[in-house]
């Protein structure tokens, strides 16, 4: 980048209450009436129910380095983005967002949609190791922040699960998502 030059960045707030976002949009109003910034907000509402359309292929790209632990305990991490232990994480954190910030936890049935998930298989999967680190100004330690990104294909019946992976596409998914990691796209891949 070269000074002038213009970039750009999202930013994506999760509290719906209205003080808040009030205020957060007041703070980045006052940058762009000192010519620093300009300014667009766009509400974004994804409906977390099936919409029951019978999606049976999908194409999934890990566009930010991205790290899925497979275990409750977190002490294992997955080389490979296996289906139920990456929609595991993407509903776990859609399903803490909205009970800190919106209308509560999801209202599923946890154990049987994770069931439900390992009928999904990956019938492709092209993955790239991404490094990264970041520094706490805090502590001055220098943490570890990589993960793999590239494209995973699944196939199954994937209608129930669509919601919650177009909502990981803003909430992010896996570890490190409060600094840019984790963002996914997915795509349905219609039958010719």
């Amino acid at each position: 980048m070269t000074p002038g030059e213009q970039f750009c960045f999202n930013v994506n707030f999760f509290d719906t209450r209205r003080p808040a976002l009030d205020e957060f949009a007041r703070a980045f109003t006052e940058l762009a009436r000192a010519d620093l910034i300009s300014t667009a907000c766009e509400p974004v509402a994804i409906p977390l129910g099936s919409d029951g359309s019978g999606a049976s292929r999908l194409r999934l790209e890990f566009r930010t380095p991205t790290e899925l632990k497979t275990t409750a305990d977190g002490n294992t991490l997955a080389t490979t983005p296996e289906f139920a232990v990456l929609l595991g994480r993407a509903r776990d954190r859609v399903s803490t967002l909205r009970a800190l910030y919106g209308a509560g936890p999801l209202d599923v049935d946890f154990r049987a949609m994770g069931q439900r998930a390992r009928s999904i298989k990956m019938t492709r999967c092209e993955l790239n190791r991404a490094g990264g680190q970041r520094r706490s100004r805090r502590t001055g330690q220098v943490h570890g922040i990589g993960g793999f990104t590239g494209v995973a294909e699944y196939e199954g019946d994937l209608a129930e699960f669509l919601p919650i992976l177009e909502a990981a596409r803003w909430t992010g998914v896996g570890r490190h998502c409060v600094w840019g990691n984790g963002e996914i796209l997915t795509r349905v891949i219609l039958d010719a």
